[in-house]
């Protein structure tokens, strides 16, 4: 492994520039859930100012969050990720634990919300019933698995595209609120006194913002190519966090301003219903269709994505080669896929016997994903300690405070999202903690002593 990691290091073209590197961690971070999170947000806060904080909040959590992945990144370039970082910071245990949450848990319920977001503005388009929105969200992954499967090479180019597309459409809904401010019908004044602990609503909350600025971590593979990294990638870290974090405040202040935080608590579908009130139905539903477009984009990057962890561990597991298995003639990782999409299907059926489909959802792969993002900041010190030697191009600036706050943060993340997340986080941990018995009897780790 760290054969291959020097490797990579050492052939890594050091092509982006500054601003190259900031617009891909900009347009990785602002996705979907702009349009599928606030409303959640908005649920969990007691008021409007509690709600603004916790996207300022999670600005912040992004900015140390990229920080020390951005030092990983440039130390151990190259394929795996958080895999490669905890397995060289805790041994294969913990590594092949983190591929095993991240087949069932953490990336098949991500695909699941996904679908969801893109199942609600689906619903608008075509109803389909009382269970419309879960009917919308099977479809799109048995959909987007099969064409996958087909080794459609399309699919991939078109990620990019999508992504522009997002951007015009969340300009579309700032340009919208801006131009309906004032006496909005949307508007609700009364607003719903929360019952229970504030500090772990709050908690809640911050999962659900975090999830809305998912991908920073991305910048563990822009360090790589970045020229210049140890001088450009603080740069790129502070001016990336910047437009997103402006981006998405603005955004937030200018739903407020239209709907209130009880009216915002209760709309389903908030990008279609700001359009409808500043331009009418057809801009509605016009909205409505470019959403569905970015969100079926980003099901089908991350069914892409997601395949390859299931090949990764069916190379490194003997009693899992099916996994691996590559189909030639349509170059595609169909078993991967498939089980992929069978354990997508199961948890799209979990939503739709709950009351908020994707709130139960992200229950059930929060506390999962912040214990390893909590292992992930401990690592930034642990492999200081272990591997000094190593080169470095970008160091956390200020350590250890960084990952001190990340693993701190993540720590509350994890009681958060556990003790007030309800049943579907007992769910994800039930899976997760599968996993320890499991894995000894496919003989993924050797018996103690």
């Amino acid at each position: 492994m760290s054969n291959a990691s020097d490797t990579a290091m050492t052939r890594a073209p050091a092509g982006l520039s500054v601003m190259d590197a900031t617009m891909v961690l900009v347009g990785v971070v602002i996705g979907i859930g702009i349009f599928g999170f606030p409303p959640l947000v908005a649920q969990h806060a007691g008021s409007e100012a509690a709600y603004i904080a916790l996207w300022c909040a999670g600005g912040f959590v992004m900015l140390i969050g990229a920080l020390c992945y951005g030092e990983l990144g440039s130390a151990y370039p190259g394929a795996g990720g958080e895999y490669l970082y905890l397995t060289r910071a805790w041994g294969q245990r913990v590594g092949l634990m983190f591929a095993w949450a991240r087949c069932t848990v953490i990336q098949t319920g991500a695909i699941a919300v996904v679908a969801y977001i893109y199942g609600d503005y689906a619903q608008r388009l075509v109803p389909l019933g009382p269970q419309g929105p879960a009917l919308h969200a099977a479809i799109s992954v048995v959909a987007l698995t099969a064409l996958n499967v087909a080794g459609t090479r399309y699919s991939k180019r078109l990620q990019w595209t999508f992504t522009m597309l997002t951007l015009a459409a969340l300009a579309a809904v700032l340009i919208a609120s801006l131009s309906a401010t004032g006496d909005s019908p949307l508007r609700s004044g009364a607003v719903t006194p929360l019952a229970g602990n504030p500090a772990g609503l709050m908690g809640m909350g911050m999962v659900f913002v975090l999830l809305t600025y998912g991908g920073w971590n991305e910048a563990a593979y822009l360090s790589g190519e970045l020229r210049d990294p140890a001088r450009n990638m603080s740069r790129v870290l502070l001016t990336g966090t910047a437009i997103v974090t402006g981006a998405y405040v603005l955004i937030n202040l200018a739903l407020l301003e239209i709907f209130g935080l009880q009216g915002l608590r209760d709309t389903p579908a908030l990008g279609a219903d700001v359009m409808q009130l500043a331009a009418g139905p057809y801009a509605a539903a016009l909205l409505s269709l470019t959403i569905c477009a970015t969100a079926l984009s980003t099901i089908n990057g991350t069914i892409i994505t997601g395949a390859r962890v299931y090949c990764a561990l069916g190379r490194d597991v003997p009693r899992l080669s099916a996994l691996a298995a590559w189909s030639t003639r349509n170059d595609a990782p169909a078993a991967a896929l498939l089980v992929q999409g069978a354990i997508t299907l199961a948890l799209v059926a979990l939503g739709a016997f709950s009351q908020n489909s994707v709130q139960t959802l992200v229950a059930y792969t929060a506390p999962v994903f912040w214990i390893f993002m909590l292992l992930v900041a401990i690592s930034v010190v642990r492999l200081r300690r272990l591997d000094p030697g190593r080169p470095r191009p970008f160091r956390v600036p200020l350590y250890p405070l960084p990952p001190v706050l990340l693993a701190l943060t993540c720590a509350g993340l994890v009681y958060s999202s556990a003790v007030y997340a309800g049943a579907g986080a007992l769910i994800g941990l039930a899976v997760l903690a599968a996993g320890l018995p499991m894995l000894r009897l496919l003989k993924l780790e050797p018996a103690p002593g």
